[in-house]
């Protein structure tokens, strides 16, 4: 679509000249939204009534004057724009089109006569705007003149669809990154003269905009602010974004000219039962499904049967969003519309019981998906957790407030045990672990449980004084209290630090004694499993290769029985070392690229690296040495995401010695010096899907070019590169992000 070109009239036709409509000249220029134009067009081509509808500020008046505008030559009778937030009175609607319309009529006909008959024979482009307050009398009008004039189209913004027989809805979601910074930047040159982003505060915008949830009326005002205050300033100050993005331009809507009057109208239009479930799903950060608002938001005044069609009526009227994810339907609220909800949830005295009624359903639901890690489940109990993250996160932050219920916070971050380990997560596990163990707390199961998962965090991530430390503590504090399970992992992760500090001797005999206490006492699940490999690697590499494999096949065959997946990689490791060894690198490259594959569709960012250390030297013996040292450098890469490099571990760093040793040999120093370094430039994603080759050649299981991870698994890191925890965004607590 194409903006029009408007001839300016002269002098002898300007009266004479047919009214073509009513839209007004734009002030200002359009920024963004190239996407949602493309989009909506054929919609208007298949429905006569199609309604753009969006949360408060989103930028619908703009989006649908600039649809019209782009369109207006397809209407031989005009474009005609009906602005309907100041028509307060029902009764006042078909008068309020009657002007929008420019219609005079001095007969006693009623006013919707009046419009059916211009309408009828017309072909016109009726744009209504702001009809919230009016939606049903609205609809009723909408549909009539729909029917009674067969050229008419109509064209609606608001925050809720009409529901008129026909209608297409177009949901305008937030800008996104991009536009967002173009029109940011675009706003506050107009207040700054010579105001331009430049490299240095590009990040601060960013961060800024994304704040802002991308909305374009929180932008403008927010850009507005720069008269007076620095980029810097303006962020620091998003916390009472409320009380700082106001003084809006006073040519605007009343409802635009703040961004709390803009939300405000939106609190208006909902239903006592609505207002108080906005209110109560405040207490959520990030997504949230169905089952967490019933249980969680039901109560006093919202009985639990109800939810479901209060929730329908918020997200009809664009209060809560609704996304599709690899979990289900998932809602969340933008933090605009979080924070306005939750200064109702706090003056309604209710914040503090909400916010331990969220935290215990996300406790729960930790428990269940750490039993489902040990099943067929298990990556959907991935997937899961990494959905409900940012829950997580408030619910441990919640528990950390008060000293009677630091327990539930060790708990939790005890419990996320295989997120950490298993799902590329251990920077943010050693955050969380270090932060709840902190606090003074009881010797109670909860806290041995948390101390074993750091010591094992800490093994992983090569800190053997750390992990010395948390696990010595949490075996003589569970042996004083009898919690024989506590000591059982405290001497299993014993057991790998010995292997990855070089002493498989004393690895074998630890893990072999963990795995009689663990039997003792019952246990088998994923760690059990882990137990029993490491054990596998210990006796590998004092050179039993016969009995490394014997352990691990066992181990294969409980994986196969259970549904695991992720020890089965670990499993796979093992046997595949076994058999580099024994000479069959054929049989070791089928086991390290399952491996491989299951590693990275987990994103465990450990098992990666190393099952691509052991191919890269598989390759090297197969004669690609300069494939080998793109692996390697492909596994540089990733160490230091997980931690120290092959753990400092002289028997975890022979093969990729051997390999750089092999391909030197053959490419010269400065061919593989250059070969790694172009490894060192794929992403996680081109890494996994170029080792999984024969050499350079034909693919074998590779995941598909796009990306995409095998059926059943959670999705690696869009990015393919390092997901880190980022700052909190509930000021004063610590942590990661919420969101």
């Amino acid at each position: 679509m194409r903006r029009p070109q408007r001839p300016s009239p002269t002098p002898d036709d300007a009266e004479s000249a047919p009214v073509r409509g009513n839209l007004p000249a734009e002030l200002n220029t359009f920024v963004g939204r190239d996407d949602e134009l493309a989009e909506i067009e054929p919609l208007l081509r298949e429905s006569r009534l199609v309604t753009v509808a969006g949360v408060a500020g989103v930028g619908k008046t703009r989006f649908v004057s600039r649809v019209a505008a782009l369109m207006e030559k397809r209407y031989c009778d005009g474009v005609w724009i009906a602005e309907l937030s100041a028509a307060q009175d029902p009764e006042l609607l078909e008068h309020a089109l009657v002007d929008a319309l420019g219609l005079t009529d001095h007969t006693g006909r009623p006013p919707r006569a009046v419009l059916v008959e211009h309408c009828a024979g017309r072909r016109l482009l009726l744009v209504i705007d702001g009809f919230e307050h009016l939606a049903d009398a609205c609809a009723g009008l909408v549909r009539e003149l729909l029917r009674r004039a067969p050229r008419l189209q109509v064209l609606a913004a608001g925050r809720r669809p009409l529901r008129v027989d026909g209608e297409l809805t177009y949901p305008l979601l937030p800008m996104n990154d991009d536009d967002a910074m173009e029109l940011f930047a675009r706003r506050a040159a107009a207040v700054r003269p010579g105001f331009r982003l430049t490299d240095a505060d590009r990040g601060t915008a960013r961060e800024l905009c994304r704040r802002l949830d991308g909305i374009p009326l929180a932008l403008e005002l927010a850009a507005g602010r720069l008269r007076a205050l620095t980029m810097e300033q303006v962020l620091h100050r998003l916390d009472d974004r409320f009380r700082l993005l106001t003084g809006g331009s006073p040519s605007a809507l009343p409802r635009h000219q703040t961004l709390r009057t803009a939300i405000g109208w939106s609190h208006e239009l909902c239903a006592p039962e609505q207002r108080l479930l906005w209110a109560r799903l405040s207490v959520f950060a990030g997504q949230f499904d169905l089952e967490a608002v019933e249980y969680i938001c039901s109560g006093d005044g919202l009985p639990a049967d109800s939810v479901l069609d209060v929730l329908d009526e918020l997200l009809a009227q664009s209060v809560v969003l609704r996304e599709d994810s690899a979990v289900g339907s998932r809602y969340r609220l933008l933090d605009t519309v979080r924070e306005y909800g939750a200064e109702w949830l706090r003056a309604a005295g209710d914040a503090e019981r909400l916010r331990r009624r969220h935290r215990d359903w996300y406790l729960g639901l930790a428990t269940w998906c750490e039993l489902d890690w040990f099943s067929p489940r298990q990556a959907e109990a991935a997937a899961r957790v990494d959905s409900e993250l940012p829950n997580l996160r408030r619910a441990m932050e919640c528990s950390m407030e008060s000293p009677d219920e630091v327990h539930l916070a060790q708990y939790l971050a005890g419990t996320l045990w295989f997120y950490w380990v298993g799902c590329g997560r251990l920077s943010e596990g050693r955050h969380w672990l270090d932060h709840v163990l902190e606090a003074e707390s009881p010797y109670d199961h909860s806290r041995l449980k948390a101390l074993w998962v750091l010591g094992y965090v800490s093994v992983l991530q090569g800190d053997p004084v750390g992990a010395v430390s948390a696990l010595q503590e949490c075996r003589e504090e569970g042996e004083r209290s009898g919690d024989a399970t506590a000591v059982a992992y405290a001497v299993h992760r014993t057991g790998c630090l010995s292997i990855v500090t070089d002493d498989p001797v004393r690895a074998e005999e630890l893990l072999r004694e963990a795995l009689a206490r663990y039997r003792e006492t019952g246990e088998l699940n994923s760690n059990v499993l882990m137990a029993q490999v490491e054990l596998g690697m210990a006796v590998a590499f004092r050179g039993d290769l016969d009995e490394a494999a014997a352990i691990c096949d066992e181990v294969r065959e409980i994986c196969e029985d259970h549904g695991e997946r992720w020890a089965l990689a670990y499993a796979l490791y093992v046997l595949g070392f076994a058999a580099l060894r024994s000479g069959e690198s054929g049989r070791a490259r089928r086991m390290l690229g399952e491996s491989l594959s299951i590693a990275h569709a987990f994103h465990d960012l450990l098992g990666t690296a190393l099952s691509l250390e052991l191919l890269a030297l598989i390759t090297a013996v197969e004669g690609e040495p300069a494939e080998a040292a793109v692996l390697q450098g492909a596994a540089d890469r990733i160490w230091p995401s997980v931690g120290l490099p092959l753990f400092g571990s002289v028997h975890y760093g022979k093969p990729r010695a051997e390999c750089e040793e092999r391909a030197r040999a053959e490419l010269g120093d400065a061919r593989y010096d250059a070969e790694r370094r172009s490894g060192r430039r794929l992403d996680a994603r081109a890494a996994v899907a170029r080792a999984l080759r024969d050499g350079a050649g034909d693919t074998r299981t590779a995941p598909e070019s796009d990306g995409t991870v095998p059926e059943g698994m959670p999705g690696a890191d869009p990015a393919g590169g390092t997901r880190r925890p980022a700052a909190s965004r509930t000021t004063g607590r610590g942590g990661p992000e919420l969101g």
